[in-house]
């Protein structure tokens, strides 16, 4: 790959523009939707952003503009791409520049849920309004839902933990429950502030360093890897205990779990 200019908030709304007129030029395309951080949240794009967009086409056209992207890489040569979904791809461009986007006719985009986006490009016929989705997007779950999912993980992860499952378990407690106590936290503590890193619908881990510096101090404990799977399980447990939401029962069970663990670990020494 042939990097020749660095890429900056410059090059990114430039980018999208330069695929803006090559699809205005294709009698097919109706739109161009940009979202995320070259939507309507310009204020975090930075040179680590990539291109996230939504293409509208005119019915039947989709599989077209799938299974052929000429028209993007007509805007910058493409290094690499693959299609991720049925929907659409994942691109490399060879200056650097990475795209994740989607095709869709206009009856598709009115059935799913997604972030609120910017119009690049549209023909007039392409009511402006889809700019904001015709479904919200997901809400959040119950507190006592998130508190049930990230104690119920904690013992399934140290469980395996136990029988020898380290990666498993890594994953049940660092990732699964995780994500489970930041989302409750974030409904619970103030400390979290949009303001500073906009939420992520649909990930809650995006942007938490910004929107939490409470969370950001915790998170060498809370996911300090492979090695500290129990050391993490109670971290998080105590984050639980701090609301009072964790029933006696089991936080005790979950405490024994990492008692068990701990001592086989030096057993196997």
């Amino acid at each position: 790959m042939s990097v020749v200019q660095a890429i900056t908030p410059k090059v990114l709304q430039d980018r999208l523009a330069s695929i803006a007129r090559e699809l205005s030029a294709n009698v097919d395309a109706l739109a161009l939707l940009a979202l995320g951080s070259v939507g309507t949240e310009t204020d975090r794009l930075d040179n680590w952003s990539d291109l996230d967009f939504f293409v509208l086409v005119k019915d039947g056209a989709k599989q077209r503009f799938i299974g052929n992207l000429d028209w993007l890489a007509a805007a910058q040569p493409l290094a690499w791409h693959f299609q991720n979904t049925v929907d659409g791809h994942k691109a490399l461009m060879t200056d650097g520049v990475f795209c994740e986007f989607a095709v869709f006719e206009v009856h598709e985009i009115r059935r799913i849920p997604y972030a609120p986006g910017r119009f690049v490009w549209r023909r007039s016929e392409v009511d402006e309004g889809l700019a904001s989705p015709t479904l919200p997007v997901p809400a959040r779950p119950d507190p006592a839902w998130l508190v049930g999912e990230a104690l119920s993980n904690l013992i399934i992860g140290l469980q395996r933990y136990a029988r020898g499952e380290k990666l498993a378990a890594m994953r049940m407690i660092q990732v699964y429950s995780l994500d489970r106590v930041l989302e409750f936290l974030e409904i619970h503590q103030p400390a979290f502030d949009e303001p500073l890193g906009a939420r992520d619908f649909f990930n809650v881990d995006r942007r938490v360093e910004r929107r939490s510096p409470q969370a950001m101090r915790a998170l060498p404990q809370w996911a300090g890897g492979y090695e500290h799977t129990v050391s993490a399980a109670l971290a998080l447990l105590a984050a639980l205990d701090e609301h009072n939401v964790v029933p006696a029962g089991v936080s005790e069970r979950i405490r024994q779990l990492a008692a068990m663990a701990r001592r086989d670990a030096e057993g196997e020494a």
